[in-house]
């Protein structure tokens, strides 16, 4: 027999109360209730409720107090809060505090069942896409690729499909999104990840050399020559081989490149021995590698034999609900590194990290941190401890949603910071020409912004 659903209606209006348990009892719910926040938040510290119903105007403990205690308690209990007070205000408030929804008294009961539906079922979901996550994490080597988002977490759902099969990938993405730690997961999530792992930035490398690094040379091939060399391939053998910049190696290696692809097979630069080479491929571009085909510069037939599959590395400002994730990770990192003891962000940093679009995207992140550990002087970074500031990270075409918009139900203290961020931006970081322009004096412009932790 399925159990019940457990439900907490927490209202200090017994009538109110007593009419809500007839009601839900009759849906199917197993009914508590609690006179106040304060009770609510001891119910929930003792058993964990399916969902739980709550008033947001209460004598002792407010409905928008407890919703803070039950969340940080436990942030999985999806709370739907009631009043009779239709405030825009105080529904986006409950809202960020973290309430699934928002309904005012008298309730519409056809609204009430339908969103508590609604809740249990976004809630139940949510921990099974959880519980997946956890047992890809079980079975999945993740070589250090740091974050839960959904764009991430359907990226590696890929790399698990295509990990234990042979075929050939090109990895795709902007400059600094990882790749490489792509290809890592591909390898060791394979058939093959007892096998090398060799990696070649193929940018790094001179064209009169880029021959013998892949394939490798025999005493005296050329001048400075003086022992045989295995190249690249041979030392990936029954292994994978990364090529990293792939749309950087001449044309003349490309051709080359490509026969050994077809044949598997390779032959070292002055020799004759033909040498039979077991290797999986991939290869990574920040190029549209279609344009450089239409240049000349890429060849159309490698192209197609590289992209068997291909994986697009999602760049950092489109998975932003990582950036926590990841700025902690780097700041435990470097902390370690430089022997300090760093022990997080401020809220203001944090919120100015998830809103910046990083164009150099995790590698920028981690260098921006990295920099900030060296030269922070408290336990919790603040915005002015983030390199970005004071000129790049307020140019308005950086920040996510590129303009700050001001709204009429925003509370006053928020349009105001909102209205002293643009002109910062609009004014390149100029504080005198800011203050100029808002009409306030230098001085309180100052104090506006170390209230803000920008200085």
């Amino acid at each position: 027999m399925t159990p019940k659903p457990s439900l907490l209606v927490v209202d200090d209006d017994t009538a109110h109360r007593t009419m809500l348990r007839a009601l839900l009892s009759g849906w199917g719910y197993q009914i508590t209730e609690a006179d106040d926040g304060e009770a609510a938040i001891e119910k929930v510290q003792i058993r964990p409720y399916d969902l739980i119903l709550m008033d947001i105007r209460m004598l002792k403990v407010s409905g928008l107090e407890a919703l803070e205690g039950i969340k940080a308690h436990n942030p999985s209990i999806p709370v739907i809060i009631m009043t009779a007070y239709s405030s825009v205000e105080t529904a986006i408030t409950a809202l960020k505090k973290g309430a699934y929804d928002y309904l005012t008294k008298p309730l519409d009961f056809d609204k009430l069942r339908l969103t508590m539906a609604r809740a249990m079922e976004h809630f139940q979901l949510k921990e099974e896409n959880r519980m997946l996550k956890e047992t890809l994490s079980s079975r999945f080597d993740r070589r250090h690729i740091i974050g839960n988002s959904r764009a991430l977490t359907d990226m590696l759902e890929t790399v698990s499909q295509v990990a234990p099969s042979e075929a050939t990938v090109l990895i795709t993405g902007e400059s600094g999104t990882g790749k490489e730690l792509f290809a890592g997961a591909l390898h060791f999530n394979s058939p093959r990840k007892e096998g090398p792992f060799v990696k070649i930035n193929c940018a790094a490398i001179t064209e009169t050399l880029f021959e013998s690094e892949l394939f490798g040379h025999e005493r005296g091939a050329f001048t400075g020559a003086d022992r045989r060399k295995e190249g690249r391939f041979e030392q990936a053998n029954h292994g994978s081989l990364f090529l990293d910049e792939i749309s950087e190696m001449p044309l003349t290696l490309q051709v080359k490149l490509l026969r050994v692809i077809q044949e598997r097979e390779i032959t070292r630069v002055g020799g004759e021995e033909v040498i039979p080479v077991d290797v999986r491929l991939m290869a990574a571009t920040n190029k549209d590698l279609l344009q450089l085909i239409e240049k000349k510069r890429f060849r159309e037939d490698l192209y197609y034999r590289l992209n068997v599959v291909q994986l697009e590395i999602p760049p950092l400002r489109e998975r932003r609900e990582d950036i926590p994730l990841l700025a902690q990770h780097f700041l435990s990192l470097f902390s370690q590194k430089n022997r300090k003891e760093m022990k997080g962000f401020t809220p203001g940093a944090m919120d100015l990290m998830i809103r910046y679009n990083w164009p150099g995207n995790v590698r920028e992140l981690m260098n921006a941190i990295e920099r900030a550990v060296v030269l922070g002087r408290d336990s919790f970074l603040k915005e002015s401890d983030i390199p970005m500031i004071p000129s790049r990270e307020l140019s308005e075409e950086m920040i996510h949603g590129e303009n700050i918009s001001l709204s009429g139900e925003m509370p006053l203290a928020e349009i105001e910071r909102a209205a002293i961020l643009k002109t910062l931006a609009l004014t390149a970081g100029n504080k005198s020409e800011t203050a100029r322009r808002l009409g306030i004096t230098r001085k309180t412009l100052h104090k506006k912004l170390r209230s803000y932790g920008m200085m």
